[in-house]
């Protein structure tokens, strides 16, 4: 984060430490959940809030903040809820049961959203890369971003990337579940966030590294996905060439 907006609130959540401290999935899974708000207005949003509605709440609550709406970055019930491998998580589908607010979704992503949430048509709000979603006076930029999903898009801000499963520290998305296109995923990461400055702080979906946030300029120099230089190398790289 830059200075230049000290009324942006920004609190980024580890699941199983933070919220759904006795959920042993949460722990197994290393999911971030974040909140990002308008201190002045107190409106503030939580991207992929997973595992723990209540405790998302509470922590809102404890900062003087409100919940007005949630970014999912993919359908994955991990981010938004839902079966997985026979467990119940919960999602956005019982935060919305607390407190009813809009879902903002990439438009190729919103039936996914909806076939793992059960969230009807109402409950969405439908966007296209480089939509802007306001909260109290934060811009938030929505950027399409397939590959690990038709429809995964991370969110930039001030000084930050939230890149959800598109992007780790170490590594990014998989692409071989239903709807993964390492092609595509090669384009999101080489051109799509080729416009993320080196100075921007990557804020990952999952804690898959030792830090929980990098520079996008060393996540560039260190992590091995960029280290194909064109896209045959890439598809090498992954087992698809």
């Amino acid at each position: 984060m830059t200075d230049a907006a000290p009324r942006l609130y920004f609190r980024q959540l580890l699941a199983g430490r933070d919220i759904a401290t006795n959920d042993p999935i949460a722990r197994q899974m290393v999911n971030f959940v974040y909140l990002i708000g308008d201190r002045e207005t107190g409106e503030a949003v939580a991207i992929d809030p997973a595992y723990d509605p209540a405790g998302i709440l509470d922590v809102l609550a404890a900062d003087g903040m409100r919940l007005t709406g949630v970014l999912a970055t993919h359908h994955h019930q991990d981010h938004v809820g839902g079966s997985m491998m026979g467990f119940e998580i919960a999602g956005v589908h019982e935060l919305l049961e607390l407190a009813q607010v809009p879902v903002h979704v990439q438009a190729d992503e919103a039936p996914l959203v909806q076939k793992v949430t059960h969230l009807t048509d109402a409950d969405l709000v439908r966007h296209h890369s480089g939509d802007i979603v306001m909260v109290g006076d934060i811009p938030i930029e929505l950027v399409h971003t397939p590959g690990h999903t038709p429809g995964s898009q991370c969110f930039m801000l001030d000084g930050a990337l939230v890149s959800g499963d598109t992007l780790f520290l170490e590594g990014c998305g998989r692409t071989d579940l239903p709807g993964g296109d390492p092609v595509a995923l090669y384009h999101s990461l080489t051109h799509t966030l080729a416009k993320v400055p080196d100075d921007s702080i990557v804020f990952p979906g999952h804690l898959y590294s030792a830090a929980a946030a990098a520079s996008m300029g060393d996540t560039r120099r260190v992590n091995f996905v960029f280290r194909p230089r064109n896209e045959q190398e890439w598809l090498t790289m992954f087992g698809a060439g």
